[in-house]
């Protein structure tokens, strides 16, 4: 992943200085497979050249190209004084690294936000007939806070004419002060609502979220309020997202708001939640389809895993394309500043495309891999449909390290077993991952609990993190991607979705699959090698 040029090199004979081109890409081959091997550094997942990253930020899509601003601190790996750092890729797969976009400044940190394309330059700040981009972000003023004052956070914006390259602070910043003075006021995400032709803002405050409006991305206007009474509050809420999209197989469109609350989780700490509803261009309400899937819960989760946090969608994706495409953070703040990472800290998760289904318990959205992964496969292991009962060690016959792979596996349960299914991952440490299904209780799980190290933090590892399965009925589906130190499910068509980091002190060298107390009947066993991602 560094920022590196790729394109052809013609190398002329007996031309003076070729010697040292050669040198240098040489050098430049080194510093990379150097970079690549550091310990726990993911091969494919988006990581930071050097030290602390945390949510992505200002994800828009131009002129060819995926921005990814994230929180960056550029002179440690924990948490400190936010920036923006910077990444640009072609296909969601190879991203290549670009100066720090977004300094502090008077005003203050620059927390989390979004960025679109002006494309009518409505804001004003364009030039040469070209659109601007345009970055929202929350302020946050750390004198103020120490101060004790409540006014700390609030919204600015920047704009760019290059491409994303240098970006400007608008001189009237900030466009939303605090004047309700909320402690926690902050993570603006931006849209054009094509229906009232005007810009719709939606940012957290504390235990709800605030809806504004404004003709050119300056003036704004506060328009409703939402959430205090629905979803999850067991922690403040942060990094909302607002979005139309079509429901798969109709031509009907719904509404979708993601929300991160931290704490509050599934399965403790930070996580995500949606609601499902209607924007009419000021108020958004809840769809009657939409319901959490267990009694007793008040959330919908995105994902029941430990390590999916503050992950909004790209903005300005081309209505060719037509996909809603998510990222997010993959750590937990119950441990993400003492993970046994040094050199940087924290990865992104794969891209997903998210889409909204009919489901058996109401409107859900379900996550799926985007395809251009499917670019770093390399030759598939595929076996025949078999049953297995205990393990099927696969390791000598798949020819690939496990840690670096994708699997996809479908199978029948004897109705009334009680069977656990799942993969492991070890090495010669003793160390092991687990993964699977477990009939008896329902529910998908992680076990991380012995996958090594696990001492930095005493919330890392305490238990299998569970996820219940939905009425569904047909074959369990696992459709599994691991990187060297993490793990993400995307089950029976992306439903349920479970993603979760591990650190073992070596690289897992072995896999298997087994059932436990019954049988199972494979349908489907694929397994690929994954190539690294380098930058392009």
């Amino acid at each position: 992943m560094k920022n590196l040029l790729f394109g052809v090199l013609f190398i002329l004979p007996f031309l003076p200085g070729c010697e040292n081109s050669a040198e240098k890409e040489t050098a430049a081959a080194a510093t990379e497979n150097a970079y690549y091997t550091e310990p726990h550094r993911p091969q494919f997942h988006f990581t930071p050249e050097k030290m602390w990253m945390n949510d992505p930020n200002g994800m828009v899509f131009y002129e060819g190209k995926y921005h990814l601003f994230y929180q960056h601190y550029p002179d440690s790996n924990v948490w400190g004084p936010m920036h923006w750092g910077h990444a640009v890729s072609r296909d969601l797969v190879h991203w290549q690294h670009l100066p720090i976009a977004l300094y502090p400044d008077s005003l203050g940190m620059i927390f989390s936000g979004s960025a679109v394309v002006d494309w009518d330059n409505t804001s004003g700040l364009g030039e040469n007939g070209k659109p601007p981009l345009i970055a929202i972000f929350t302020h946050h003023q750390p004198d103020w806070a120490e101060a004790g004052r409540q006014d700390f956070q609030y919204q600015s914006i920047a704009y760019s004419n290059d491409r994303g390259r240098t970006w400007t602070k608008y001189a009237g910043n900030p466009v939303i002060p605090n004047a309700e003075k909320i402690r926690d006021f902050r993570d603006p995400k931006v849209i054009w609502h094509e229906a009232s032709q005007q810009w719709i803002m939606v940012f957290a405050a504390q235990d709800h979220v605030k809806l504004w409006a404004s003709p050119n991305l300056i003036n704004w206007t506060h328009l409703s309020d939402f959430g205090r009474e629905w979803g999850s509050h067991g922690g403040v809420w942060e990094c909302p997202d607002l979005f139309p999209i079509q429901v798969d197989n109709s031509g009907e469109t719904k509404w979708v708001m993601l929300l991160s609350i931290n704490p509050g989780g599934p399965n403790g700490g930070s996580a995500t939640q949606y609601f499902v509803g209607n924007f009419d261009g000021k108020t958004f309400t809840l769809d009657p389809a939409f319901a959490p899937r267990v009694s007793g819960e008040k959330a919908v989760w995105l994902d029941y895993g430990r390590d999916n946090y503050a992950g909004v969608t790209w903005s300005d994706v081309p209505k060719e394309d037509g996909r809603r495409i998510f990222l997010g953070w993959m750590s937990n703040w119950d441990y993400a500043t003492v993970v046994p990472t040094q050199a940087w800290r924290s990865a992104m998760t794969l891209p997903r495309q998210l889409i909204l289904k009919k489901a058996a318990d109401g409107l859900r959205l379900f996550s799926l891999p985007v395809e251009e992964l499917k670019v770093l496969r390399g030759a598939v292991y595929a076996a025949d449909p078999q049953t297995i009962g205990g393990e099927l060690d696969l390791s000598s016959q798949i020819g690939f390290p496990p840690s670096q792979m994708e699997v996809l596996l479908e199978v029948e349960l004897p109705e009334g077993a009680g069977t656990d299914f799942g993969v492991a991952l070890s090495n010669s440490k003793g160390e092991q991952y687990r993964i699977g299904y477990d009939a008896a209780k329902n529910k998908f799980y992680s076990d991380r609990t012995k996958a090594g190290k696990t001492g930095f933090s005493e919330k890392f590892a305490t238990a299998r993190h569970t996820a219940p399965r939905p009425e569904t009925s047909g074959p369990i589906r696992l459709h599994l991607f691991f990187d060297a130190a993490s793990c993400e499910l995307f089950a029976d068509g992306g439903e349920v979705a479970l993603t979760e980091i591990f650190f073992p002190s070596e690289d897992f060298s072995k896999v298997k699959l087994y059932a436990l107390g019954g049988q199972a009947n494979l349908s489907k066993i694929e397994v690929y090698p994954l190539k690294r991602a380098v930058g392009k």
